[in-house]
């Protein structure tokens, strides 16, 4: 078998590094720029002979960010948004190398952005209007039944018109809030006991759940610290777990949730043993309307677990899932607790 001689290899290298889409950027083991591609000069608009040698302090001076993504001492990886001339934004990533270097990577996710805050807008002002509509056809359904008997045919019809104005009702809210908490609008925060929520939660499901015949389970560790977040918020998205637990789990199962604090996080896992995620679905589920193909005949609007991860990340937390086909499905979700020291 033919060798690739080293002086090959970083040829292969140094072409990569010259031609990437990307911008990239190193910084030696002495914490300063050692090199930097053609794509990192165009955006950000420099001559690298210019700062080649410097500090990252000293090279960027006008751009804190870009300068914490290059420090040495910082997390890795580090991921941030990176202000770039002409009003426009790259996402950076950075990690360090084991000899000491630290390599950032920068992508231009301008239009990306831009798309993302017209989608958000259109949303919101979508489901904005949709709410007085809604209302008056439930006013509406509610005053029928006033003017005379009717038959059970006509009272199914009525009812149904309420259940699906309620559904509709719901989806309007909840485009409205995932946009109110995309836009980083603030939220008033103070502690709370998520145990209280999670009982609530419960409750609140409890008739849904009978109607299938299975049986919701908690397990809650003896003592579990306050958290320090919008309680409204918080219960809304733990709903939105338990409520897809019980539509995706099959009759006379069980859907169980825990609750515990592990280090400086209160952790929370709604578990099913349901249908389960598909492996090339499990990155999919988190965006906005998007459904699998295999439950679109099921209630539901596409919008719950997008909420449910911006409400967790908004609040400083994380959340995770762990499927397999035909088994379950566990969504576990952690966030930090209130300090008594």
């Amino acid at each position: 078998m033919a060798t690739i001689s080293t002086s090959h290899i970083r040829s292969y290298y140094d072409f990569i590094f010259r031609r990437a889409a990307e911008g990239i950027l190193i910084v030696n083991a002495q914490h300063r720029l050692f090199a930097f591609n053609p794509a990192a000069a165009a955006l950000l608009q420099l001559n690298p002979d210019s700062v080649i040698g410097l500090l990252p302090k000293e090279a960027f001076p006008s751009n804190p960010l870009l300068v914490r993504l290059l420090r040495s001492g910082e997390p890795s990886p580090m991921t941030l948004d990176i202000p770039l001339p002409g009003d426009r934004i790259a996402q950076g990533t950075a990690e360090d190398m084991p000899d000491g270097a630290r390599i950032a990577v920068l992508n231009d996710v301008t239009e990306q952005r831009n798309l993302e805050s017209r989608r958000s807008e259109f949303i919101r002002t979508m489901a904005h209007d949709l709410r007085n509509p809604l209302n008056a056809l439930s006013g509406y359904a509610d005053l029928v039944a006033k003017f005379g008997e009717l038959n059970e045919r006509q009272q199914k019809f009525i009812t149904r018109i309420k259940q699906t104005s309620t559904k509709l009702q719901e989806l309007t809210s909840n485009l409205v809030n995932l946009a109110w908490f995309e836009a980083g609008m603030p939220l008033e925060y103070f502690p709370f006991d998520l145990v209280s929520i999670i009982r609530d939660v419960v409750h609140q499901k409890s008739a849904l759940a009978q109607s299938k015949n299975i049986r919701i389970i908690t397990s809650i560790q003896d003592t579990v610290p306050l958290i320090m977040g919008h309680p409204t918020a918080i219960h809304t998205a733990l709903a939105h777990l338990v409520d897809n637990a019980i539509q995706y789990s099959a009759p006379e199962s069980v859907v169980i949730i825990h609750a515990w604090q592990q280090q400086h996080l209160v952790m929370c896992s709604v578990a099913d043993r349901g249908m389960g995620i598909l492996d090339d679905e499990i990155d999919r589920i988190w965006d906005r309307l998007w459904r699998s193909p295999r439950v679109q005949d099921r209630p539901g609007g596409g919008i719950g677990l997008t909420y449910v991860k911006t409400v967790i990340e908004r609040h400083g937390g994380r959340i995770s899932v762990e499927s397999r086909p035909d088994h379950g499905t566990t969504f576990t979700f952690s966030l930090p607790f209130v300090d008594s020291t």
